[in-house]
């Protein structure tokens, strides 16, 4: 099902102001926020698609890219906008609450303001490990299995309303200034703002009634990653204590394992490939080992040292999708180092014909004019 258009969410136009897209967004919120739509599932699905695109449109690089490319733009793992649905609520209210100015809604709804009445949920930590793939992967995109040992909640742990804050997550405090009396409210010290804190807990576990835990994840790595790319599986990190807790996600750094015989150049593959002297004089065809299969190529009679054959749409798929690169092929004519005494006279009677005599055309490119080409 396509996605709908991010100005049209906001019912702005593409030439608004970042004024004008700000106070289009504070006009969702407030309509859309569960806390003024309770047990509506609607208001919170507008809630959250008007918050994923104020997150595009509020940045002008995300907003570029996105008047350019559309949705596109953002559906690889490093597009950097939309939710693609690893954000929560209380996510986009740690990120956008300050928009509202604290208490902007005039009484202040759950996860906006100074005076917010929400209940923390608190997060688990983060992991992170690493992933390394062969150029064939990066070229097809993988599913990986992975083993990691993350803390989860054990078994028999329970929990009670925090008695400091009387299971609200906050605490409010009274303060005499200049100006009269001024009420805040500031996080629960006791229970962190989760408004619970743990009864009890079985042997084995932490203070906190965790345990470690093996566990094999999935992870669905798309084609056409780099090196240094960072993929985000969503509550596969650490727990956290509570029963309203949420947990931490898994932080994926892929690292790119060196090909014996390519070379990559971002979505292009670079590949050497050596004839001797016989075949470049008479012409010959090669098998040719690409990331997606074997090709069979024909290499013309008199080709030069240097030649560059491009094999286009066989390099790596962009993770942006902008297209797939090509697989270059660099003719080397491999000279014979040594030679028999008939082939050295064959070679010595050749030296003064005039087939032997270089006479490079205009066709025939120099080395910077190849480079130049190649970067184009």
């Amino acid at each position: 099902m396509a996605k709908q258009d991010f100005y049209e969410i906001l019912g702005i136009s593409k030439s608004a102001s970042q004024a004008e897209i700000k106070k289009a967004y504070r006009k969702m919120a407030i309509k859309y926020h569960p806390d003024k739509n309770p047990g509506d599932k609607t208001a919170e699905e507008n809630f959250k698609k008007a918050a994923e695109a104020y997150e595009v449109l509020s940045d002008e690089n995300k907003k570029a890219r996105y008047d350019q490319y559309g949705h596109a733009a953002f559906d690889g793992p490093q597009g950097g906008g939309g939710f693609g649905g690893g954000m929560n609520m209380d996510d986009i209210f740690s990120q956008f609450g300050d928009i509202f100015g604290g208490g902007g809604f005039g009484g202040g709804f759950g996860g906006f303001g100074g005076a917010s009445q929400r209940q923390a949920r608190v997060k688990g930590s983060n992991m992170r490990i690493r992933v390394k793939l062969t150029l064939e992967e990066i070229a097809k995109g993988i599913e990986k299995k992975v083993k990691v040992r993350r803390k989860v909640q054990a078994d028999g742990v329970t929990y009670k309303t925090c008695t400091t804050c009387n299971g609200s997550g906050q605490q409010m405090r009274v303060t005499n200034t200049i100006l009269g009396r001024m009420q805040t409210a500031t996080t629960c010290g006791t229970c962190s703002g989760a408004g619970e804190i743990m009864s009890s807990k079985p042997n084995g576990a932490d203070a906190q009634g965790l345990i470690i835990k093996e566990e094999t994840v999935s992870i669905n790595i798309p084609a056409g990653v780099t090196e240094g790319v960072q993929l985000k599986v969503g509550g596969k990190g650490n727990e956290a204590p509570g029963k309203n807790s949420i947990a931490g996600d898994l932080l994926v750094l892929i690292e790119e394992i060196p090909h014996e015989n390519l070379k990559r150049e971002g979505t292009n593959i670079h590949y050497d490939l050596y004839i001797n002297f016989s075949e470049a004089v008479l012409g010959t065809s090669k098998e040719v080992e690409t990331v997606t299969g074997k090709v069979k190529i024909k290499i013309e009679a008199g080709t030069q040292s240097g030649k560059i054959l491009r094999l286009k749409g066989k390099g790596l798929p962009s993770i942006e999708r902008y297209g797939t690169g090509d697989f270059l092929i660099h003719i080397n004519v491999w000279t014979p180092q040594e030679l028999n005494k008939e082939q050295r006279q064959f070679f010595e009677k050749m030296s003064e014909n005039e087939n032997f005599t270089p006479t490079p055309n205009k066709s025939d490119k120099s080395f910077f004019e190849k480079v130049k080409d190649m970067f184009s």
